[in-house]
């Protein structure tokens, strides 16, 4: 029997206080720079709350109390620029959260193992690829299994906030969820000084200056993959390659090599990396801040270099990249240099790491999620989001999912990661 997963209307959920500040946020220049691109995360939990549908919705409510700019709407600034606007109940725009409550028919596990039915568990904006200024903000599904777990399906503007920024709102989604009278000890904060003051962050040292609109993105043809890589393996390199890493650098280098050697290019074609860095403690945002503050920062190497050197080699270059971050940054003031613009294709891959931002730890009453997933049904190039360890894994490793190859490069690509994962040296 095929399961099913059935959705209720949509609803618009709207501060639970008439009271609710409204006027404008302005957009710093790390919330223009990500543009308005849908953001998709699903939290996995396998134990059961009273009411999970009801119990989230009215939680949101309250929560837009605090996070009011969160139910606004984009618009038009007087500068020409855009602004996020929070109206009143009853102003023309609107304002509010579009939330669906829905249910499967199957399983946890039955679910969230099949990429035709996780998509069913998200809400998507019309336009799919990018977000209209008529459009909420952030659109929530909560969906029940017949085993009694649940899902919450989140899909927000990218304007919005960062993935450290959704972690801190999810996280307090879920004490009101729970019954905790107040929001955090944090207070919210979405418009800081330092923010907005620091400048525009594309062409900042390695940072992607990105041609988004390269027609040869696609993922047609590229196999999803969700993988775990141990930690047990994430140790042995760190024990064995003469220098401190970290666990991002271990992965990313992992696979990226793993990719250049299953795709096989000529040795001179370029290999390049993209992946996103948090600004926040170099540009001194406030406690609480849930903007963005996040840049991309790229990697140019060659096929070759990527393929054919050493696993220190690999984490090196990722290595250098973050560094030059952090040495060109004075105080908040990141330091411009131009740079060729990056184009996009299938020679690039992109990074998103979701461990450390808190969107393991929201609680809605029966624990933390038992996975934390990226998943779209269609992306514009090749791309994995780091996350933290799944269920079954025992809290063991690493958990990556997304679009890392194409599907004629499948069987090469499992074959080195399985080699690597397998092998007694590391590099």
């Amino acid at each position: 029997m095929s399961i099913v997963v059935t959705k209720s209307s949509p609803e618009v959920v709207v501060p639970s206080d008439p009271e609710t500040p409204t006027g404008h946020i302005q957009l710093s220049s790390f919330d223009k720079f990500l543009c308005s691109v849908p953001v998709p995360l699903l939290l996995v939990f396998d134990k059961p709350i009273h009411h999970p549908v009801d119990t989230i919705k009215r939680a949101m409510s309250q929560a837009l109390v605090h996070y009011y700019p969160i139910a606004g709407r984009l618009a038009a600034g007087a500068d020409g620029g855009e602004v996020i606007t929070c109206k009143g109940d009853g102003e023309e725009g609107g304002r509010g959260v579009l939330f669906v409550g829905a249910s499967a028919s199957g399983a946890v596990d039955d679910v969230v193992s099949s990429p035709a039915l996780l998509k069913d568990l998200f809400l998507r904006y019309p336009e799919e690829e990018f977000c209209c200024h008529a459009d909420p903000l952030l659109l929530m599904q909560v969906t029940e299994f017949s085993c009694g777990g649940f899902a919450v399906g989140v899909t927000w503007n990218h304007v919005l906030a960062d993935g450290a920024g959704m972690g801190q709102f999810l996280q307090a989604l879920g004490e009101l969820a729970r019954g905790v009278p107040s929001v955090a000890a944090i207070v919210p904060v979405r418009s800081d000084d330092s923010v907005l003051a620091a400048p525009p962050p594309r062409g900042s040292g390695g940072v992607a200056s990105i041609d988004w609109t390269c027609a040869e993105c696609t993922t047609e043809g590229m196999a999803f993959l969700d993988l775990t890589i141990s930690s047990s393996f994430i140790s042995g390199v760190k024990a064995t390659i003469g220098k401190p890493c970290t666990a991002f650098e271990v992965i990313v280098a992992l696979l990226w090599q793993c990719r250049a050697r299953a795709v096989d290019c000529p040795a001179e074609s370029p290999a390049s990396l993209v992946f996103g860095y948090n600004m926040r403690a170099l540009v001194g945002a406030a406690a609480g801040y849930y903007g963005n503050c996040l840049i991309q920062v790229s990697v140019v190497a060659t096929s070759g270099e990527v393929a054919k050197g050493e696993m220190k080699d690999v984490v090196t270059l990722i290595q250098t990249a973050k560094k030059k971050i952090g040495d060109e940054t004075k105080k908040g003031d990141v330091v411009v240099v131009e740079q060729e613009q990056l184009q996009l294709g299938y020679n690039t891959l992109m990074v998103s790491s979701w461990r450390n931002l808190g969107l393991e730890a929201p609680d809605f009453g029966s624990g933390r999620p038992a996975r934390v997933m990226w998943y779209e049904p269609q992306f514009s190039m090749p791309f994995f989001a780091i996350c933290p360890p799944c269920k079954g894994s025992g809290g063991d490793g690493v958990n990556v999912l997304g679009y890392i190859v194409k599907k004629e490069h499948l069987d090469a690509f499992m074959h080195q990661i399985q080699a690597r994962l397998a092998a007694t040296t590391v590099y």
